[in-house]
């Protein structure tokens, strides 16, 4: 038995109208999933065993799963007393199976499915509440930890945020105009702080300093498209956030949401009985409680210079990025190529 896995814990697979669906499962914590064998996909889904394995055959061979990929080999104590080496799928077999069977309680699995991946669609999330609320750690991990600060992370992007202290501002003060001067420079001077807090450097001071045509990915560590694969556009190298390091992302996120529940705190708490101007003394205010620097001047570089340099990089970079997506298209291309029998690659 690989060492990875844990032999026989309880997993709530998923609920029904009869009642919850609880079955005895391994779990890898390496790869987060689960196995089962065959009959135990057959009491999952209430069928014989070689209805099971009648689908899983079908499902291999239409390609829909790869065989290797889902598929482990583990000892097994059966009935008898011994052990056996037997076959044990993951939770990507479990599901396709149910999608396949017919059966009151596929059907009714297959109905829960369709509510969670309806839910995720409209909302663009789903959560088992219940689950979390009591730290289940299954696969010895934090998923708890990890949910609070994807959420940090997009209440923290640039329109979320700026969304959020906009209608503070509208529903709170008393001499909020989004075209007043007060306001412009609040809204320049933001950013700037909290970026300041944490590296302290300007936006504007990062660009200059990190923004390297000579770098792997010009000296980003995240862009638009990076989880795809894809390209680094100029809009990419223009954000001072997109240089930061993952210890520097995490803990200006952290700054953001403490800010932002401190504000939405004061609206609460005295709402229209503030000025634009507090809001500034606020905020230093709350960066100094927290013990953070606070930036007081409007830093060594400004903005359009910052913004026509990282520019500069990326024409440079643009050229380099190009040419080595090319080499990688050729190399696809040529081994796609190889890959064809003698008379399709004469054609």
């Amino acid at each position: 038995m690989d060492n990875n896995l844990d032999q026989s814990k309880d997993f709530l697979f998923y609920s029904s109208n009869d009642g919850r669906i609880k079955v005895q499962v391994i779990v890898d914590g390496v790869n987060d999933t689960i196995l089962t064998t065959q009959k135990g996909m057959s009491e999952i889904f209430g069928v014989d065993v070689r209805t099971i394995s009648y689908h899983l055959k079908s499902i291999f061979q239409s390609k829909e799963l790869i065989e290797e990929a889902v598929i482990q080999k583990n000892w097994i104590t059966a009935s008898d007393g011994k052990r056996y080496l037997t076959s044990i799928y993951n939770l990507d077999a479990i599901i396709a199976v149910g999608y396949r069977v017919n059966s009151f309680r596929a059907t009714q699995f297959r109905i829960w499915a369709t509510s969670i991946l309806k839910e995720y669609l409209i909302k663009g999330f789903a959560l088992d509440d219940e689950r979390l609320k009591q730290g289940n750690h299954l696969f010895g991990k934090d998923f708890f930890k990890e949910l609070v600060e994807r959420i940090q992370e997009i209440r923290a992007s640039e329109r979320m945020f700026y969304d959020k202290i906009t209608d503070i501002f509208k529903d709170c003060s008393i001499d909020y105009d989004p075209k007043s001067l007060i306001s412009r420079k609040f809204y320049a001077a933001i950013q700037n702080k909290f970026h300041y807090a944490i590296h302290q450097h300007t936006a504007a001071e990062i660009l200059c300093e990190r923004a390297d045509s000579s770098k792997p990915y010009m000296g980003l560590t995240n862009w638009k498209s990076q989880k795809k694969g894809g390209k680094i556009y100029k809009s990419d190298v223009i954000k001072a956030k997109n240089y930061l390091s993952e210890d520097e992302i995490k803990s200006l996120n952290r700054l953001v949401n403490m800010f932002l529940d401190y504000a939405e705190h004061l609206a609460e708490k005295g709402k229209g009985e503030y000025k634009m101007a507090d809001w500034a003394k606020r905020l230093e205010m709350f960066l100094n409680f927290n013990e953070y620097p606070v930036l007081t001047n409007a830093g060594k570089v400004k903005a359009d210079i910052a913004k026509h340099f990282a520019e500069t990089e990326y024409d440079k970079f643009r050229v380099i990025q190009d040419r080595e997506y090319e080499s990688d298209f050729n190399r696809l291309i040529e081994a796609s190529h190889n890959g064809l029998p003698t008379e399709e690659r004469n054609g």
